[in-house]
């Protein structure tokens, strides 16, 4: 499997990806908003872009199809519930369909809603364990759910899908927001390790060449997976001073989206 992360430089702090077989050349672009230079890639390594995945609805995920289509005629492929919300759809997805890229390329949808209700994660394990995560897991954080989303749908799926993962597993999230992510860790976690000795690399890196971390590595440092951390729920408690003695850690999963939402 090729991967080629793609820095937008946008506004929105996009990365679009392209996941390419290395015998055929056939690509699956993963939402392609800066459709030029998703194109301008894949031509410079001489791949065919057959096919487009949108991880969710929004238009920062969605707004580069239609040129990639006129470019190449790939088809697109989403959330089977979500025909009516991306224009121009040809398959709908559900947990455990495979897309296949190419001759060696095999990707596991996984439905993660919480970000919006028609959230697709791909993942590929094998030979290599990675995670395409959209808007559902980012670098040091969680996705928002101010658009269509469920907080309570989130933990779930952070809990029953994303902590099964293998540690190995690389990240591949929609979005550069792992420099916040961090500073957010440390306000509600000033004692984690991990987080202090992150931020400073990430704050001079190049979005372009950024870090990809692991899934033990997001383990450490991501707020949003360190559910039962007595300083996190010390912290938390300061917040909400009625937060129970032990609070159970979706209690403190929607608590902690909650201070997000403002940070």
């Amino acid at each position: 499997m090729l991967v080629e992360r793609i820095w937008t430089d946008n506004a929105y702090r996009n990365y679009n990806y392209l996941v390419a077989c290395a015998e055929t050349g056939e690509a699956l672009a993963i939402d392609p908003l800066d459709h030029g230079q998703c194109l301008q890639v894949a031509k410079r390594n001489g791949w065919r872009i057959t096919q487009i995945l949108n991880t969710h609805e929004h238009g920062d995920h969605t707004g580069g199809n239609a040129a990639v289509v006129a470019a190449t005629g790939a088809k697109v492929i989403a959330h089977h519930q979500a025909g009516g919300k991306i224009p121009g759809m040809d398959r709908g997805v559900k947990a455990g369909d495979v897309i296949r890229v190419g001759k060696t390329v095999e990707l596991e949808c996984m439905d993660t809603p919480g970000h919006t209700m028609c959230h697709i994660c791909l993942r590929a394990h094998g030979a290599v364990n990675a995670i395409f995560s959209g808007d559902t897991l980012f670098n040091a954080g969680a996705g928002n759910c101010h658009n269509g989303g469920d907080p309570a749908l989130l933990f779930a799926t952070f809990v029953e899908q994303l902590a099964t993962l293998p540690d190995d597993t690389l990240v591949y999230p929609g979005h550069d927001y792992i420099e916040n992510n961090l500073n957010f860790t440390l306000s509600r976690e000033p004692d984690n390790v991990a987080a202090k000795a992150l931020l400073p690399v990430v704050a001079d890196q190049d979005p372009a060449q950024a870090l990809v971390t692991t899934l033990a590595q997001e383990r450490t440092f991501n707020t949003f997976f360190r559910l039962t951390s007595a300083s996190v729920i010390a912290r938390l408690r300061e917040a909400f001073p009625d937060l129970p003695e032990r609070p159970d850690a979706k209690t403190v999963f929607i608590k902690l989206r909650e201070l997000r939402n403002k940070w």
